[in-house]
């Protein structure tokens, strides 16, 4: 039995566990980092950090399974990320040097904790709110991905978020499937202001 409940601070650590083993396109990124804390430390744990009445568990038998972590104000937590999560994490990763595509995936995940990227207002005016979600495999198509889903998009409806928007990776081809058929629409934003590497996405609520 699947149980879905807000994030508590004991679940931090599989966060961690669970952004690492769905960090390589949705599938384990493990072998690609030395520190298997880094994936955690921009794409879930903040969430649980600074705002955990916007993010999800799903639990079974075995443990927390499956996360959903977003915010309601994209640009106001990016805010609160530069004053309140990055600095930490800037004294503990050093920023890389050199030829950029000779960096490993460590280096990379360092560059984007000294430079994050901020959201483009072409995402943020429409869809103000965004959301991160990963499940562990023993859990991916039973249904737990659409129940935190709606669980989160219910929660935001009731505190009046006009829309929401997500980034997969264009390699995550199981995850792009399941985000547009859940009721979220393929954005075209204007060249320039993002990597080739994100398909975004974006529903009014």
């Amino acid at each position: 039995m699947i149980n879905l409940r807000s994030v508590q601070p004991d679940d931090i650590d599989q966060l961690y566990v669970i952004s690492l083993v769905t960090g390589d396109a949705g599938k384990n990124a493990t072998a690609l980092h030395r520190d298997g804390r880094m994936i955690g430390h921009i794409y879930s744990v903040p969430y649980a950090v600074l705002s955990p009445k916007t993010v999800f568990v799903a639990e079974d038998g075995e443990g927390v399974c499956g996360y959903i972590a977003g915010v309601f104000d994209t640009v106001t937590f990016e805010e609160r990320l530069e004053r309140e999560w990055w600095p930490e994490l800037r004294k503990r990763y050093a920023e890389p040097s050199g030829d950029a595509s000779a960096w490993d995936a460590d280096q990379q995940r360092s560059f984007t904790i000294h430079h994050p990227k901020r959201a483009p207002v072409a995402l943020t005016d429409p869809f103000p709110a965004h959301i991160h979600m990963n499940l562990l495999p023993r859990t991916q198509g039973q249904g737990i991905g659409s129940a935190l889903l709606e669980r989160w998009l219910s929660n935001a409806r009731a505190h009046g978020v006009k829309g929401v928007h997500l980034g997969a990776n264009v390699g995550n081809h199981k995850g792009i499937r399941f985000w547009s058929s859940r009721g979220f629409s393929r954005l075209e934003l204007p060249l320039g202001l993002t990597s080739g590497n994100t398909v975004w996405f974006g529903q009014s609520l």
